[in-house]
């Protein structure tokens, strides 16, 4: 047994890579991109216990901008699946919850070290042929906010270990910080490889154990992830990866008395069915089982009449557009002055109408296909209804085409009523709605900013004047876990901006912070006196 307080390398945020013209980054990241996308399929199995499991349930994995084109198959599993990974998580839990934690630490310092090199074009080109991010989007996602979640978390762990309580003369109090008693179930979303990573990860850090189901249209680039952590040298049964159908899996994890937490990422209806899911069954389990989620959102860019035309335009432009506008924390909703908005309507359609759309293949595309047949059949729907109704005009965009890719391209809609559905609805797809407001009733269009939404994510504020940032600021206290001033309300950074919000839009335990690793412990108080008593007489017993 070691005698010492280990310090894990003080975590900095990953450098994130240009990729610019006739660098060597780039053609790496082109090459291995072409190199997966041509190789023969790859089977992609369920790793339970160590073990790849392989079924005769295959079904084709295939890049949203090009549908017809098969980059593997995933090996779908059933209860009996969900019941061996469960099996096997807790088989693993003793030893590796008895594993002194920077030892547990040690494996992910050296998965992003792997990151940061020589697997960095392999997770990025996954997520670029999976997901279809574009080369910057899967380099700021994949890379280097996996590799930000990776050190960061090691490091928060050493901070939470750290936490003592005070000690009275004669007494020596202590604080340990145990497993959850059991095992988490991890459910991970489609648009974030690091999300989609860290949710096991962060709970397998503080010594649980997990059962992970990732999103179907995410499947591809989790085996990477998977592989990764097996290079690491993370053990058999710690992180169990099955592709199972949802129901399925539920029903299993939610009637065992062993399940100990819900680590969440995904659609509001969802996570809330499965919290009432939850609470039906509470009497099965062992403990409290700790919930933690993180949902929806319906984010929203207002400006004040002092903002700048240009930064309002780039704000709403990147916030609304990137990756397709398939980020949680993408503006979907925006609130302009009626001074302000014949400038920012000029700007802003004439930079729409710049914006290439394609495949991953060519770095010069902004945007590239969405994620799912579903998902395009939706936001086709709502750019229909904004163009037939009398309440609303498509400025710029509207062009859908499934002929290949899912492709949507971005649009822009004017609403003629603060209530109209694309400014309340969450949509998930590179479409945008705009209130102008009358510029001398600030007040007024905040308070429709807090009581549209009942999500409650990010959202972000426009202005020069101090007063307005500080007014809007009160008014929306609640309105966003992540508020931005002067800048788009997306690209939160591990480490610098944590994230998370709440209202309908989860239980805002942020990650990319201590707050987040705190849920996954169970602490334990213990008070050793050093003096122990040898008489039941207090002093005021005597005469």
């Amino acid at each position: 047994m070691p005698n010492a307080f280990f310090q894990v390398p003080y975590p900095e945020n990953e450098p994130v890579l240009e990729y610019g013209p006739n660098s060597p980054e780039r053609e790496a990241q082109l090459a291995e991109y072409e190199r997966m996308f041509n190789q023969a399929p790859v089977q992609v199995p369920m790793v339970i216990g160590g073990r790849k499991v392989l079924t005769e349930d295959k079904r084709p994995l295939s890049p949203p901008h090009d549908h017809k084109h098969v980059i593997g198959h995933a090996h779908f599993g059933t209860a009996e699946h969900v019941k061996e990974a469960i099996d096997s998580a807790l088989e693993a839990r003793s030893a590796w919850a008895s594993l002194e934690w920077e030892q547990r630490a040690s494996i992910f310092l050296k998965a992003a070290e792997m990151l940061a090199g020589s697997w960095r074009t392999r997770i990025n080109a996954a997520t670029m042929l999976a997901q279809g991010k574009n080369m910057h989007q899967a380099e700021i996602d994949a890379a280097c906010e996996f590799i930000d979640f990776l050190r960061f978390n090691c490091h928060f762990a050493q901070d939470i270990y750290a936490q003592q309580p005070e000690s009275a003369p004669g007494i020596w109090n202590r604080l340990e910080y145990r497993a959850l008693e059991g095992f988490v179930f991890a459910i991970t979303p489609f648009n974030f490889t690091a999300i989609a990573g860290n949710l096991p990860i962060a709970a397998a850090l503080m010594g649980n154990v997990v059962v992970w189901k990732p999103s179907d249209e995410q499947i591809y680039s989790a085996h990477v992830i998977m592989e990764l952590l097996h290079e690491a040298g993370l053990p058999e049964g710690v992180i169990n990866l099955v592709t199972v159908d949802g129901p399925v899996a539920g029903d299993v994890v939610f009637n065992h008395p062993d399940f100990s937490g819900l680590h969440f990422t995904g659609s509001t209806g969802v996570f809330r069915h499965l919290w009432q899911t939850i609470g039906q069954n509470i009497a099965r389990y062992k403990t409290y089982p700790r919930i933690v989620g993180e949902t929806g959102g319906k984010d929203f860019i207002i400006a004040h009449k002092s903002a700048n035309v240009d930064e309002v335009a780039t704000g709403i432009l990147r916030g609304s557009f990137e990756f397709q506008g398939q980020k949680c924390s993408a503006a979907s909703r925006v609130y302009l002055p009626d001074n302000l908005w014949p400038e920012i309507k000029e700007k802003l359609t004439a930079d729409v109408a710049t914006l290439k759309v394609g495949t991953p293949a060519d770095p010069t595309n902004f945007v590239g296909a969405v994620i799912s047949q579903r998902s395009f059949n939706k936001i086709k729907g709502y750019i229909e209804f904004a163009q037939n109704s009398p309440d609303a005009e498509v400025l710029c965009g509207g062009q859908c085409d499934d002929s290949v890719g899912y492709f949507v391209h971005p649009t822009v809609i004017l609403a003629k009523t603060p209530h109209f559905k694309t400014m309340e609805e969450e949509i998930f797809g590179p479409v945008v709605t705009i209130y102008v407001y009358p510029a001398d009733d600030f007040d007024g269009a905040l308070e429709l900013v807090d009581s549209t939404s009942e999500y409650a994510l990010t959202g972000a504020v426009f202005a020069r004047e101090r007063y307005a940032i500080d007014d809007a600021m009160r008014a929306l206290q609640n309105a966003a876990g992540n508020f931005y001033i002067n800048d788009k309300p997306t690209g939160a950074v591990v480490g610098q901006q944590p994230f998370g919000g709440a209202r309908g839009s989860g239980t805002n335990d942020k990650a990319g912070s201590l707050l987040n690793l705190l849920r996954w412990v169970s602490p334990r108080t213990i008070k050793e006196t050093l003096t122990p008593a040898k008489d039941y007489r207090y002093p005021f017993h005597q005469e």
